[in-house]
């Protein structure tokens, strides 16, 4: 068997990651062809971009084949399968949530369908059996207000190469049609945003618009008050309370009922339904008020369930209203405003003082502090300055200096920048950064999949106990009527209002509040299980360490002065252009301040060894130990090579330097640790983290003296990309669950692997935004700590909202049943437990930074 390797982007453009099911099928698809043994993702990528694996026999099937078959069935799968992420206004709580998507399941073609409280649907359907269009109509026969929407396939990965001439016609045809049908979509969204008026405003709320439900809950609860207090008035006939109640029936079960309806005409049971039911039985027995005041406090905690739960929407929202929405075009020397998605790549923007940059983009004009704290969260200014270059095109480049880069969204400082324009408004860091913070809310964490597992089953048990109940009069000795409330009562008692928004009121929260703070978490899981994480794995360069080696020693020897051996080794090493060699002209040059450095020439390079040059009438050897072993007859001393080897052990790369015959100096480098990683590393084993381990391809040496120098429980050293990948799986076997903190690149193969993969300075990273599971916007250790704690903070308010919850349920059951607590004490204490852990988890959104 022979191996092949294919871009996943290439093949399958428009999916948004190498997650998604759409690859999974044209795994099986090609399993299926004779000759392919086998096709997986391959584990330890070096190229960014995802790639499949094919494991193929070549006497039964050629490369050639093979690659046009995997392009061939991409664009058949590419054109029958769609991604969609609508927001709608109207989904008012969780229980509403979970019923729409039964609902959009039902849709013929709808594959994949979640909805959350905080109004985001997230779609998988075929093209084939039906469409956009058909999809926004359902949502508006449910009363929902399609506010905006996007599709993943006009996305794709940014970094995929994908040459036209490389594919065939077929799938050139499919991706034209395609793109006609993105632009249709775009249009779409743009009318549908920008068509939402204020005539549109009363029409998905209700005759009050929005607050609908909370007003009808507020008269409700007057009219009920009003008939339980003309009740004790003599004078007053009985039917006088008896009408207010009912029109208390009405305006309290108006909405419980519309839902109950709708859902049970769906085959499904809901808390509605189980409410209605209970007030309906009340009524039944004569027990208007108790009736009244169920349907009241179930619709009035509706309503305030459905406010708080905008609250924490709004806060993601708000992200989405950081950019503005005109820029100051440069063109001909004249500025013109325009607005921002007239922008393309290359146009230069003018920014005034204090006021938002609208582009991603480089700096060509101008120096400035700028606030970068909405993206990165960085709560210091960061100094900008011009470009180098002005006129390179810096839209492909990722490796962009943070003192030239700048944010959409982020805040200039007091003097004016002109800036060059690297990506378009919808490519822009923010743009993204919301998108997958909307995507983020869609994704059930692994307690709200077993909690809705939960309620499957509790929710039928709990009608078959009342049924039971029901019959209670045949077996000891009351009225049927004593028999019905009691069953009635303990209806109301075990609806599990509570548990079924305890755990998404708290993953919305904790979503919004680490957005704010410069942290992208993509979803519940990656939300709860970092809260539970011991183990962290590190790359070290440019994690743990700078990612650019600094000069640390200069050591002469013999005569020569620290600055005479600094000019002879900038002179020959700015011949060469090996980072090294970078690093020693720059630090030396900044040590030597300005002095005149005599120029060298000739030079030779001894790969892996080292360099020589001529220098004047000398000639002048640098490098490790290895280039003079054989060179000639003067190899260094015992002396010379024992501080060489103590400079190496102490994590250092070493050049020793040669003048003719005589050995003068030695200068060491180091890929030196950050300033804030030895602070950071303790704040993390003060909140907990037992093991922080060192994953690097450094020589072990140098790993431990890294380790020990910042606080590292161990270090690995030694290590190529396919053994991280390993280093992980055996971590993951020790410690159960393991977080990876790297670049989000390199390290992509070793953080799909690991329990949550965390990628530092992703607001630079397009690729390190799509792969990781958390990503630190800002390329700053210090982040981590907030990270976590905020993580533990979720996962501690999600374990007490289950203990309130359950604990809620199980208290009022028994008590209903023995008559310890009537209807009325039940739905109280039963919608106070739903507004305590709605408000519990809105505490995250306040959780503050150490």
């Amino acid at each position: 068997m022979k191996k092949l390797q294919l871009k996943i982007p290439v093949l399958l453009p428009q999916v948004p990651n190498e997650k998604d099911t759409c690859v999974q099928r044209l795994i099986e698809e090609l399993e299926a062809k004779e000759g392919l043994d086998k096709v997986h993702i391959k584990d330890d990528q070096e190229d960014t971009v995802p790639q499949l694996c094919f494991h193929y026999d070549p006497d039964i099937i050629s490369i050639d084949r093979i690659q046009s078959l995997a392009e061939r069935t991409g664009a058949e799968i590419t054109a029958k399968y769609g991604h969609l992420l609508i927001e709608v206004e109207g989904i008012r709580h969780t229980r509403h949530a979970r019923t729409l998507e039964k609902s959009l399941l039902n849709i013929k073609g709808v594959l994949e369908a979640s909805a959350n409280a905080g109004g985001m649907i997230r779609l998988e359907y075929d093209k084939r059996e039906t469409s956009f269009d058909e999809i926004t109509t359902k949502l508006e026969k449910e009363n929902l207000q399609v506010k905006k929407s996007s599709s993943a396939e006009n996305k794709g990965f940014k970094s995929a190469e994908k040459n036209p001439q490389n594919l065939n016609k077929e799938k050139v045809r499919d991706i034209e049609e395609q793109k006609h049908k993105d632009t249709d979509l775009q249009n779409h969204r743009e009318a549908d945003s920008h068509g939402a008026g204020e005539e549109n405003s009363h029409a998905h709320g209700g005759i009050f618009g929005k607050n609908t439900e909370l007003i009808f809950a507020i008269i409700c609860g007057a009219l009920l008050g009003i008939g339980f207090g003309l009740s004790y008035v003599t004078s007053i006939p009985e039917w006088v309370s008896l009408s207010l109640y009912i029109g208390a029936y009405f305006f309290g079960g108006y909405f419980t009922a519309k839902e109950a309806i709708q859902t049970v005409a769906k085959g499904g049971f809901e808390i509605d339904f189980l409410m209605l039911v209970a007030a309906i039985g009340a009524a039944i027995l004569g027990e208007w008020a108790e009736g009244a005041l169920l349907l009241f406090l179930f619709s009035l905690g509706h309503a305030l369930e459905h406010y708080a739960m905008n609250k924490a929407r709004k806060s993601i929202a708000a992200l989405a209203d950081l950019a503005p929405k005109t820029a100051l075009l440069k063109k001909d020397g004249k500025t013109e405003e325009v607005g921002i998605e007239k922008l393309g790549i290359g146009d230069i923007i003018v920014v005034k003082p204090n006021s938002k940059i609208s582009a991603d983009g480089v700096v060509v004009n101008g120096k400035s502090s700028v606030n970068q704290a909405p993206i990165t969260g960085e709560s210091v200014p960061v100094d900008k300055v011009p470009v180098e270059d002005v006129d390179k095109d810096y839209s492909a480049q990722d490796d962009i200096k943070d003192e030239n880069r700048v944010f959409a969204g982020t805040i200039n400082g007091n003097n004016t920048l002109e800036i060059k324009v690297i990506k378009a408004a919808k490519d822009s860091t923010l743009s993204r950064l919301v998108k997958l913070v909307n995507e983020a809310q869609t994704q059930k964490s692994p307690t709200q999949l077993l909690t809705d597992k939960f309620e499957k089953y509790f929710v039928p048990s709990v009608l078959i106990l009342v049924g039971i109940l029901l019959f209670a009069f045949l077996v000891i000795d009351e009225p049927f009527s004593a028999s019905f409330y009691r069953a009635m009562a303990v209806l109301v008692a075990a609806s599990p209002c509570a548990l079924a928004i305890s755990t998404p009121s708290a993953v919305l929260s904790g979503v919004a509040r680490a957005a704010r703070g410069g942290v992208l978490i993509k979803g519940g899981r990656p939300l709860e299980d970092l809260g539970v994480i011991t183990a962290l794995a590190f790359d070290k360069t440019g994690t743990l360490t700078e990612g650019k080696p600094k000069l640390t020693q200069v050591v002469p020897l013999g005569n020569i002065s620290e600055n005479e051996l600094l000019k002879i080794a900038v002179a020959v090493e700015s011949l060469s252009d090996h980072p090294l060699a970078k690093a020693v002209v720059r630090d030396g040059k900044e040590r030597l301040e300005g002095e005149e450095i005599p120029n060298a020439s000739n030079l030779e390079a001894v790969l892996g060894k080292g360099i020589k040059a001529s220098f004047g009438n000398d000639k002048i050897y640098i490098g490790n130990l290895d280039l003079y072993e054989g060179l000639d007859e003067s190899t260094p001393s015992e002396k010379i090579a024992t501080k060489v080897r103590g400079l190496e052990g102490g994590g250092n790369t070493t050049m020793l330097i040669r003048k003719n015959e005589e050995y003068i100096g030695i200068i060491a480098l180091m890929d030196t640790p950050r300033e804030a990683a030895k602070g950071t590393l303790k704040k993390l084993k003060e909140i907990g983290i037992k093991r922080m381990i060192m994953l690097t391809g450094d020589n072990q040496k140098v790993a431990d003296a890294v380790a020990e120098e910042i606080g590292l429980t161990d270090a690995w050293g030694s290590l190529l990309p396919e053994e991280k990948v390993d280093a992980i799986k055996e971590l993951k076997e020790k410690e159960s669950k393991v977080a990876m903190v790297g670049d989000g690149v390199n390290d992509a193969p070793a953080m799909a692997n690991s329990t949550v993969g965390i990628a530092m300075g992703a607001a630079g990273s397009d690729v390190a935004l799509e792969t990781a599971d958390i990503a630190l916007m800002a390329d700053k250790l210090e982040t981590l700590p907030f990270a976590i704690g905020l993580s533990r903070k979720a996962k501690a308010i999600i374990r007490q909202n289950l203990w309130v919850s359950l604990g809620i349920v199980a208290l009022l059951i028994p008590s209903t049943i023995f008559g310890l607590a009537n209807i009325g004490v039940a739905v109280v204490i039963h919608e106070g437990s739903t507004l305590l852990v709605v408000f519990n988890a809105l505490r995250l959104l306040a959780y503050k930074k150490d």
